[in-house]
């Protein structure tokens, strides 16, 4: 995968932690300001991985933010963690060793903060559907429009799409649209659904639950992302559109889950 690919962009990246955050217990919270630091929330070091891995330090962390799935879509899609995870590791091993590494009594502060960081941002990449995809070098290969504009299939899906659907980039809008989300898990579109999205929540099958999460990301491609060739094609309409109830159950996915997560975590502190 291009190393341009960079999940959900900031917009996305931190709409997932807010909805995590809104779900922490007492505990959870108090654990991770003991991580992060007081008032420090989680939506403010959403990005941080993304910033780290173009670094010299953390240059070894750029496979960790997806796996990549040869599958054939939209024919058939499947995510196979020993045919899909490289050597340099994937999304689903990093989440694997940073859930182990941030409870280690035996790590530094540092080195467990940094392991916080890292599965409050791969919590999102995961469910970011190309970001469980080779094909096309995860939609980075595949030229398309936007606005008028050259662009590729990724970056719509990271960034483009995400903020025309919340209004834009600042720190209220993700507010807002984090609130919006918030709701349709409580108490609409999908409160029937919630339940289903923590099935697997024991941190220590993490890899177990991590490979869910890939696998149920994947599908979207088989479903909407990949459905139809777009090369070159303008996105900005009715693909948008279509992409929208996709977009919004993926991070709402992505976010409840690492709160669900994070409450695992705390209680085992």
């Amino acid at each position: 995968m291009s190393p341009l690919a960079t999940a959900w962009g900031t917009v996305g990246h931190a709409t997932v932690a807010t909805i995590a955050q809104s779900y922490l217990t007492p505990a959870a919270q108090s654990y991770v300001s003991g991580l992060l630091g007081s008032g420090v929330t989680m939506a403010s070091v959403a990005s941080w991985a993304d910033d780290y891995r173009y670094t010299t330090a953390g240059r070894f962390s750029a496979p960790f933010h997806y796996i990549d799935a040869e599958d054939s879509p939209p024919t058939s899609c499947s995510v196979d963690y020993t045919r899909d995870c490289g050597t340099g590791g994937c999304v689903v091993s990093a989440i694997t060793n940073y859930t182990q590494i941030v409870n280690d009594g035996r790590r530094t502060l540092t080195n467990r903060k940094q392991a916080l960081e890292f599965l409050i941002h791969f919590f999102g990449d995961i469910t970011q559907p190309l970001h469980d995809e080779a094909e096309k070098v995860g939609g980075n290969d595949i030229p398309v429009l936007w606005n008028g504009g050259t662009t590729n299939l990724h970056a719509c899906w990271d960034t483009q799409m995400v903020e025309k659907d919340a209004g834009g980039n600042s720190a209220s809008v993700i507010t807002s649209f984090s609130n919006k989300l918030i709701t349709a898990i409580n108490s609409g579109a999908y409160s029937s659904q919630k339940a289903s999205w923590v099935t697997c929540n024991n941190i220590k099958t993490a890899q177990t639950c991590s490979l869910q999460w890939a696998v149920d990301a994947n599908k979207v491609n088989c479903q909407y992302v990949l459905k139809v060739d777009e090369t070159n094609q303008e996105l900005s309409g009715s693909y948008y559109t279509g992409a929208v109830p996709y977009i919004e159950l993926q991070l709402a996915k992505g976010g409840y889950r690492l709160g669900a997560w994070i409450n695992a975590l705390a209680a085992a502190a």
